[in-house]
């Protein structure tokens, strides 16, 4: 058990490090991207699948209630929250547009839409995608192994280059706690309270 619990923390520190030398570069444009939008007043959308899911809805909170600071509230929604509206599109017009239909409803040119998906290829994630680049929002992909098909339709695709599901979305949260530091220092500056 012991060397197996080494061998794990061990894959997750080889996933940092790939973020490290790899998207430094691509982190950094995320957080721009992000702290433009909310200083001309748009919001984030963010959505995924499982565990992306939840993700999701972890990156909308942080940025809606706080990370770090005490500072005003930012506008973020995790498109896979609200059980009445995905059952009802799913129930009327099927799953791979459970997301593509918020997009629709929600989304406004110059808002920041990010799909997050371990593997890249997301149906329901990669069609609204498609739609918030069509309405004029910045589309990011938070992805795993090689992108997959969301990559192409991605203005920014942060790619965690990795097979093990758990180690992307270990990736991921990294990110995604980095993104919302950065958004806070650079809208609010950097005293804590």
């Amino acid at each position: 058990m012991i060397a197996e619990i080494k061998s794990q923390l061990q894959a997750n520190r080889v996933v940092i490090e790939q973020i490290e030398s790899d998207l430094t570069p691509l982190i950094a444009k995320m957080s721009d991207f992000l702290t433009g939008t909310f200083r001309r007043g748009g919001k984030l959308l963010v959505m995924g699948n499982g565990g992306s899911a939840a993700d999701s809805q972890h990156f909308a909170a942080e940025i809606v209630s706080r990370f770090r600071m005490e500072r005003p509230g930012l506008p973020a929604i995790a498109l896979s929250t609200d059980t009445s509206i995905l059952t009802a599109i799913g129930n009327d017009y099927g799953f791979d547009v459970i997301f593509r239909r918020q997009v629709e409803a929600l989304a406004m040119p110059g808002d920041v839409v990010v799909g997050i998906s371990t593997s890249g290829n997301s149906t329901n994630v990669k069609r609204a995608l498609e739609l918030a680049r069509e309405k004029g929002c910045r589309t990011i992909g938070l992805l795993g192994r090689d992108g997959g098909g969301i990559k192409d339709i991605c203005d920014l695709a942060l790619i965690v280059p990795c097979n093990d599901t758990p180690r992307i979305q270990e990736g991921h949260i990294t990110i995604i706690h980095i993104v919302c530091d950065l958004v806070e220092k650079s809208m609010f500056g950097d005293a804590r309270k």
